[in-house]
């Protein structure tokens, strides 16, 4: 079960946990990527290092959070989109706006492109009323922005507790 052959399988785990834990941050941004399940893969390394002793139910522990925010993921934005009368359309120009503004250099842009494409959505949906596209894209955009605070909040957390092991693992 364990990597018992020297430290140089377990440096190299550490090594592809922080890659992990790195791409778990990225993941928190971008729509697709998903980054606790990145971030618990992290964990999960750390888990078949002995010296750490990295406790089964922890691990499970934050698998589950990890999917659960996943889920959530998903759901926050769609969610935000119907209650201010949205529709797929918005959502998939918030994530549309999201990979645009990555590609522009606009400050801020994270925030303002994924607002203008759920906007935008809106306005090929139904033209006719620029109100209601106003609000669906602001209930779009309130739900994809709590998505990715709620990402990058579970991220950090993983890395919180990846940090205390890899710590505990150099004291060792």
């Amino acid at each position: 079960m364990y990597f018992s052959n020297g430290t140089t399988m377990e440096i190299f785990l550490i090594l592809l946990s922080l890659t992990f834990i790195l791409l778990g941050y990225v993941g928190a941004f971008v729509p697709g990527l998903s980054g606790p399940p990145l971030a618990w893969l992290a964990i999960f390394c750390i888990y078949f290092i002995p010296s750490c002793d990295f406790p089964t139910w922890l691990l499970i522990l934050l698998g589950l959070i990890a999917l659960i925010s996943l889920v959530l993921e998903w759901i926050v934005p769609a969610y935000g989109a119907k209650v201010f009368k949205g529709s797929n359309y918005g959502i998939w120009g918030s994530y549309i706006g999201l990979f645009a503004s990555l590609i522009l250099p606009i400050p801020y842009g994270f925030i303002i492109g994924p607002f203008v494409g759920a906007f935008i959505g809106e306005l090929m949906f139904d033209s006719k009323d620029l109100l209601r596209a106003l609000k669906a894209a602001f209930g779009t955009f309130v739900g994809f922005l709590f998505g990715v605070i709620l990402n990058f909040a579970v991220v950090s957390l993983i890395a919180l507790i990846w940090i205390i092991y890899v710590i505990k693992f150099f004291l060792s």
